[in-house]
């Protein structure tokens, strides 16, 4: 029933991806969502070596017989290490899925394509979605202004991106931005997108290993407590919009320089706080699904309940035609 070209590809029985989130997309919740007929991927960056890398992946195989994926970021390295190097690490490995993100994957494509992975960029941008469908990557995944974490300087919402990539590419797509069930999964098949990306809504399970202060604040967050930051040195990021973010927004309202910024868009800050249940300190990212989201189910429970819920939004489209 929901067998589409990504599922086709990945080897996966649901289109549906727990979106790449550093720290959070460990071996259980990557794991869990495996099990329960999703796609996930572990972030490569979140592990300093080849051996800590090499050491989550195998954790997440005692855990799982089903598909998986490793996310290797293209934005500027912040230590001495190149992606080249991360993407041997994947393929020695023996994972067949790679994840890429952050710029264009274009002097990488050769080496990807000697490695035999199957390889899924992620952008925010129409244009760049044409460039890398170019390039021949397998899959191109997508997010439109709503989604957690780096949506485009362009703004463009979900459903106006969603179609105008489709119709624009010729691999099948990635839709994320806005998705967290049922309802939100058949509008994006129905915008011609072959599976969604749900990072917000997985931050909000039992497996996710992020302390329960944290999930029991998003899921009393409305939709309009969010908001962009970053936009002045153009990496916008979206984020709850708590005491941080406030500071954030008015730095950048005065001009100030990046060195400036720095200390306050640090991500080492950022996980040091909600790592410790402090959401008012540092940059967390959250999409506005937040509002959407009430309760804390298993990452299967999840999983049933949307897919249960597609079901029955198709049966009451199939009602009306």
């Amino acid at each position: 029933m929901f067998e589409t070209k990504m599922t086709k590809l990945l080897g996966v029985k649901y289109p549906i991806q727990c979106g790449t989130m550093q720290g959070v997309t460990t071996a259980p919740l990557v794991a869990a969502v495996a099990n329960a007929g999703g796609f996930c991927c572990l972030p490569a960056a979140f592990f300093p070596t080849k051996e800590a890398l090499v050491d989550e992946i195998k954790k997440t195989r005692d855990l799982t017989d089903k598909p998986f994926g490793v996310n290797v970021g293209l934005f500027p390295a912040m230590r001495d290490l190149a992606p080249e190097d991360r993407i041997a690490w994947v393929a020695e490995a023996g994972v067949k899925i790679l994840e890429t993100a952050g710029r264009s994957p274009e002097a990488y494509r050769p080496l990807i394509k000697d490695k035999g992975l199957i390889h899924i960029h992620k952008c925010a941008r129409v244009r760049d979605a044409v460039k890398v469908d170019g390039l021949g990557v397998n899959i191109v995944s997508i997010v439109g202004t709503e989604c957690g974490g780096h949506p485009s300087m362009e703004g463009v919402t979900t459903l106006v991106l969603i179609p105008q990539t489709v119709d624009a590419i010729r691999a099948p797509l990635i839709a994320g931005g806005g998705f967290c069930d049922g309802r939100t999964l058949v509008v994006a098949l129905a915008l011609g997108a072959a599976a969604v990306n749900m990072g917000t809504r997985f931050m909000v399970t039992q497996e996710c290993p992020i302390p329960q202060v944290v999930k029991d604040k998003m899921v009393a967050t409305p939709e309009n407590a969010t908001v962009i930051v970053q936009q002045s040195i153009g990496n916008p990021s979206r984020v709850l919009r708590n005491a941080w973010a406030e500071k954030v927004l008015e730095l950048e309202d005065r001009h100030a320089t990046f060195d400036e910024l720095s200390e306050y868009i640090s991500g080492e800050t950022s996980v040091r706080g909600w790592r410790a249940g402090n959401l008012e300190e540092g940059l967390v990212p959250m999409g506005q699904v937040v509002g959407r989201i009430h309760n804390i189910p298993t990452v299967a429970e999840l999983m049933a309940s949307i897919v249960d819920e597609a079901v029955q939004v198709k049966k009451k489209l199939d009602a009306l035609f």
